[in-house]
């Protein structure tokens, strides 16, 4: 298995070999971020800014400016709120060029401390004009959409997890912006989810079919745009619709699906299983997964309650 920071530096460096105009930015978090590894290849085009965030969006926007396609490489949580109000004025308002690798998000982040941790990302940066938000499963996914927004002219927010994905997740096509993946077919529950909680989701619906419970799983890699025809087509008709995030239940991908059912007047028997609008803590990732009900094992008791309470179970 690669995990999905060394999946994404490795691309970064592959896409700098062939565009000079590739940079990297990095606030003294490269051996974390796997960010060194564009360091080692491209040493003259990266650039060490330190624990200054804010800084870092300004200096990025000016190199956009001047024609380079900068890459920048911090936690997710330095960006989304320590960096947040340039990357609003400076970025998003200008549709300045730069691309946001924002490391150790969501609930993976459990030894760096609770201050670290921000499972808020996906509300803050998903209402932001003119930001894209991309939020790949796992390393191959990862590589795919970094390979897309180097060519994309624009901000993009890209959200990665720390480690890799300890369950074989379904092979992807080609990336295309916008679209969602049914990753598994099934008739008794269909499973919403987004980037590395789709793996978990997954191995919870294998888990649920040797229990003779059939889910189908739709895995959604761009947060924004979104190809909402795509997803009403994805997610089908009937049944428990069930929407699983580690993010919290407020602004993310649950409330992102309730508004598409909405506009499309689709009646659902709707369930959101996230982060119950509370704030994290320090504890290895697996323990933090289960407390939140977010592991693979977790999730598959959780399903299991929500189907046989269900009018269909």
């Amino acid at each position: 298995m690669t995990a999905m920071r060394e999946a994404w530096g490795r691309a970064v460096v592959e896409v700098a070999e062939s565009d000079d105009r590739i940079l990297m930015l990095d606030g003294d978090l490269a051996n974390s971020t796997k960010a060194d590894m564009f360091a080692r290849a491209h040493p003259e085009r990266f650039v060490q800014l330190g624990i200054a965030e804010q800084n870092m969006i300004g200096v990025a926007v000016g190199l956009a400016d001047g024609g380079f396609i900068p890459w920048l490489s911090s936690f997710g949580v330095f960006f989304t709120h320590r960096a947040l109000d340039p990357i609003r004025m400076l970025a998003a308002q200008t549709q300045a060029n730069i691309k946001i690798a924002a490391a150790y998000t969501g609930l993976l982040t459990g030894l760096t401390g609770k201050t670290h941790h921000d499972v808020a990302d996906l509300a803050i940066m998903r209402s932001m004009p003119d930001m894209t938000v991309l939020a790949p499963a796992d390393a191959d996914e990862c590589a795919q959409a970094v390979r897309w927004a180097s060519r994309h002219h624009g901000p993009v927010y890209l959200r990665i997890a720390r480690d890799d994905v300890p369950v074989d997740f379904p092979a992807s096509d080609a990336f295309r912006v916008g679209a969602v993946r049914r990753v598994r077919a099934g008739r008794d529950l269909t499973l919403v989810s987004t980037g590395a909680q789709s793996a978990r989701v997954f191995g919870a619906a294998e888990q649920l079919a040797g229990r003779g419970i059939d889910c189908a799983v739709v895995h959604v890699p761009t947060i924004k745009p979104l190809d909402e025809q795509s997803l009403v087509d994805g997610i089908g008709s009937g049944g428990p619709l069930v929407v699983v995030e580690d993010h919290n239940k407020y602004g993310g991908l649950g409330g992102l699906v309730a508004e598409v059912l909405n506009r499309y007047s689709l009646m659902r028997n709707f369930k959101h299983i996230a982060v119950e609008d509370v704030w994290s803590e320090s504890a290895p990732n697996d323990d933090l997964l289960g407390k939140h009900g977010l592991s693979s094992d977790s999730l598959a008791n959780r399903l299991l309650q929500i189907f046989t309470e269900s009018p269909a179970g």
